[in-house]
């Protein structure tokens, strides 16, 4: 009995022959049009910036995270405020150290307009306004460019969307133009188009990660200041009034 006979037909590729690999998106997208190329120099630009922004507020929170537990020892050691003062040259990072300034200045204001030179605090409601007044400063400081994270966590997956769906138009209108609807017509372009969705997707991910991860780190923050603040009213309190 021949048993090649009811075996299915094989097609052993000849020797030396060799699979012939089509260009890769990447080189796909480089014969891309003025208007795909555009929007993905945008998309760039984006994830460009808001990284930037990424690099330098954790550069920031990290600096002022060190030089504020430095600060906090030396204040709550120090017997006058002036000893205080003098030790925070070098700790202008920290932003209690700029709440601290404010409060002791408007201190030293009330003191020299008091009569006869006494130790007493005028007003403690307007010390409290004032130490208000410096930790929305200080949290101004702190909150600035972070809207940028938001704007691109928000914006870019559309910016993207948009560039496919003009790609998409442009390769229906190529296979319109042949007349042809196979494959290897229409997966290049809808490849190149889909490469924008990819590119805002990439952006947008990460700045909603740091966005979060920052506006968590503000709201710490703000408990750190408006505790130090009741610290230091208390203080200016028992010894000034």
């Amino acid at each position: 009995m021949n048993i090649s006979a009811h075996l299915p037909f094989l097609t052993v590729p000849a020797l030396g022959s060799e699979e012939i690999a089509g260009p890769t998106i990447f080189e796909t997208f480089l014969e891309a049009g003025w208007m795909a190329k555009g929007v993905f120099l945008v998309l760039v630009i984006f994830s460009l910036l808001s990284w930037a922004v990424v690099v330098a507020k954790a550069f920031q929170f990290q600096r002022a995270d060190r030089q504020s537990e430095s600060f906090l020892q030396i204040f709550r050691k120090s017997r006058r405020f002036s000893e205080v003062s003098s030790a925070t040259g070098n700790l202008a990072a920290s932003p209690l150290v700029g709440l601290f300034q404010t409060g002791h200045a408007e201190i030293d204001a009330q003191i020299k307009q008091a009569d006869g030179g006494a130790l007493r605090l005028r007003s403690l409601p307007a010390l409290e306004r004032s130490l208000q007044r410096a930790v929305n400063v200080e949290l101004q400081s702190f909150s600035r460019w972070t809207s940028l994270l938001a704007t691109t966590a928000a914006a870019t997956p559309f910016i993207g969307l948009f560039g496919t769906v003009y790609g998409i138009m442009i390769a229906f209108q190529d296979i319109g133009l042949t007349g042809s609807t196979s494959l290897a017509v229409v997966a290049p372009g809808i490849a190149e188009a889909l490469v924008n969705t990819a590119a805002g997707l990439g952006a947008a991910i990460p700045a909603l990660v740091a966005y979060n991860y920052f506006a968590n780190r503000l709201r710490r923050l703000r408990l750190k200041l408006e505790d130090f603040a009741l610290e230091f009213l208390n203080l200016a309190e028992r010894n000034f009034t």
